[in-house]
């Protein structure tokens, strides 16, 4: 029986680049894998960048991807298809296939499927969010795996990062502060507009959809003008309502992309994520 995670070990990691699939505008969407050296076999998480679904890809988080690689689990980071390209569902697609894709792959890196966990942030938070509330949706199932078709996509845990829980309520607050960049970033993914609402995680549950609710991991600054503290309480609140475990914690000094900058809590943040995990994975051990 293999050792349990523990989040304050220390291991060397191994930083490698694939290709996972060419997307319809020509473009190919590559993996960066942060693989520890050890004995393993290491738990796995798939990160999700953020960048308003218009820009960044998957080097955005690449701090918080090296420091939970560092104790023992392997990230693996995707890039996604953005808005210019495609609009939505097209990058909760991607996240859906990398899910499949990971799980498939997790062994080559010494990676174990089971259990896999997705971490996102910012706008990589709200596809995180869908990811795995619907797991089994039709159309972000869509990108057909060849060669694993019979691994599906659900996920055991998701961790996030200022999360766009509410897109609507994000748009909103780009109008009130003018952002009008935030504003087109909109308008650029969500095409057809209705599907801002239908493809809302906050409004998803305010409709008591069927959904999946995994256990959720929230943080988020204090000082965010993006995506505002209530908005997440708002949403933390309803989906604990609807029976989900979701853990909030606010970060006091903290604007919309913290941990891009070292500091103290950066660091916490970075500690709270492994801490986050391991009790997802003790929890597993258990049942």
């Amino acid at each position: 029986m293999k050792a349990a995670y523990d989040p304050a070990a220390k291991f060397d990691i191994k930083v490698s680049e694939v290709e996972v699939r060419r997307a319809a505008s020509g473009r190919m969407l590559m993996a960066r894998i942060y693989q520890p050296q050890g004995v393993g076999p290491f738990p796995t998480l798939l990160d999700l960048h953020g960048g308003a679904w218009n820009n960044k890809d998957r080097t955005a988080n690449e701090p918080m991807d090296r420091a939970v690689a560092a104790s023992g689990v392997l990230v693996v980071a995707v890039d996604l298809t953005l808005a210019p390209d495609a609009p939505y569902p097209a990058s909760v697609q991607d996240g859906n296939f990398g899910v499949r894709w990971l799980k498939s792959r997790a062994a080559d890196w010494n990676g174990e499927a089971a259990g896999l966990g997705v971490l996102g942030s910012s706008s990589g938070g709200h596809v995180a969010e869908l990811l795995g509330m619907r797991p089994r949706d039709a159309r972000y199932n869509a990108i057909p795996l060849s060669t694993a078709p019979g691994v599906d996509a659900t996920v055991a845990y998701v961790a996030t990062r200022s999360p766009i829980s509410d897109t609507y309520a994000r748009y909103q607050q780009a109008e009130k502060m003018k952002r009008e960049s935030m504003i087109k970033s909109n308008k650029t993914y969500f095409r057809p507009w209705e599907t801002i609402f239908e493809g809302n995680p906050q409004q998803i549950l305010d409709r008591r959809e069927p959904v999946t609710l995994v256990p959720l991991l929230i943080m988020q600054g204090a000082l965010d003008d993006n995506v505002l503290p209530a908005v997440q309480e708002k949403f933390a609140a309803s989906y604990r309502a609807a029976g989900g475990e979701c853990d909030l914690h606010v970060f006091e000094g903290c604007e919309h992309e913290w941990v891009a900058k070292p500091g103290p809590q950066t660091g916490r943040a970075h500690e709270m994520v492994k801490a986050f995990i391991a009790r997802q994975l003790a929890a597993a051990r258990r049942a």
